[in-house]
């Protein structure tokens, strides 16, 4: 058995609440609390859940974007939490992300050709020759044409700016790729051809990715294993076809009857769940799930439930289990 690419250990980010007069720390968002799990080389792991679930917070940590505030996190056996800015930096070329927002995350000041040579430059490719020629390549490779490296980003679509983005993470032929989110920006007909894109790249450079979505179908289409989180937690992992076909957390059941069916034909118990989401600022205690779940028992609010195997490879995080 080979050791992961990628070790997520009890991973967490708090965001202080300042407040009166001196700005001081009066509480804090739990964004991400706890969360642990590895990813494969070579395997697309989605994690999905509702907005404000911590997903996206979880992906910038992994990659230190952001500090994280606790935890580890271990890319081929280097914990990158001990490292050094510097050291960090030298790093970076193995893990690169892809950002949800295709308008936002590309400089509108600068030409194509520029914006996915910065990475070349930063990682020591001198020659302006050599650059230019890998900048063609990565177009070609996105399915863009070499003319449109002279092009700012706001002369293209949605789509192709995403195909930039791509390009763009490609450039020192990272390992790991974090995906934020990479199509919901997008119209379906280009979510479709981005996904193909994706996995072909995968297949062609043995890239790595943990693909961040709230869509389920999306998931679901180019994901190995699928994780499921929960207000900063994961609650269920395990591979897309068992978690699709048998769903063991209440929430999870909740989110897979919500899945639309083509065939009206079809119907589908939809499990409705009540009140609100909890806030980050103060989530409950014991299971963070508790105050919305049909199967509550007096437990679940006070122990938090481990989150670990049920089934073959198949870690669930809730007490009517373990």
């Amino acid at each position: 058995m080979t050791e992961p690419i990628l070790e997520v250990s009890h991973l967490k980010k708090y965001f202080d609440i300042k407040g009166g007069v001196f700005g001081k720390s009066v509480g804090e968002v739990k964004a991400v609390d706890d969360l642990s799990f590895t990813v494969n080389e070579g395997e697309i792991l989605g994690i999905v859940g509702e907005s404000g679930c911590g997903k996206s917070t979880a992906g910038k940590s992994i990659l230190r974007l952001i500090e994280p505030t606790d935890g580890s996190v271990k890319f081929e056996g280097t914990d990158l939490t001990d490292l050094t800015s510097e050291e960090m930096r030298q790093l970076r070329k193995n893990m690169q992300i892809i950002f949800q927002d295709p308008y936002a995350s590309l400089n509108p000041r600068h030409k194509v050709e520029r914006i996915i040579s910065e990475p070349l430059l930063v990682h020591g490719m001198k020659s302006s020759k050599e650059r230019k020629e890998r900048v063609k390549e990565l177009l070609e490779i996105v399915g863009l044409e070499a003319y449109h490296a002279s092009r700012y980003p706001h002369q293209f679509s949605g789509g192709q700016r995403q195909r930039i983005g791509i390009a763009r993470a490609l450039a020192n032929n990272p390992k790991l790729i974090i995906c934020d989110e990479p199509v919901s920006a997008l119209d379906v007909s280009v979510q479709s051809q981005i996904l193909n894109l994706m996995e072909e790249l995968r297949d062609k450079f043995k890239l790595t990715y943990v693909f961040i979505a709230h869509d389920l179908s999306v998931v679901k289409h180019i994901s190995d294993r699928v994780g499921v989180m929960y207000l900063g937690r994961m609650v269920e992992l395990t591979d897309k076809h068992t978690l699709f076909e048998d769903p063991k957390h209440p929430y999870t059941r909740a989110l897979m009857s919500a899945v639309p069916i083509a065939d009206p034909d079809v119907e589908r118990e939809r499990i409705i769940l009540e009140g609100d989401v909890p806030s980050p600022s103060n989530p409950p205690t014991g299971c963070a799930f508790h105050t919305r779940c049909p199967y509550a028992m007096d437990i679940c609010k006070e122990v938090r439930p481990e989150f670990e195997n049920v089934d073959d490879k198949h870690l669930v995080a809730c007490h009517l289990y373990n």
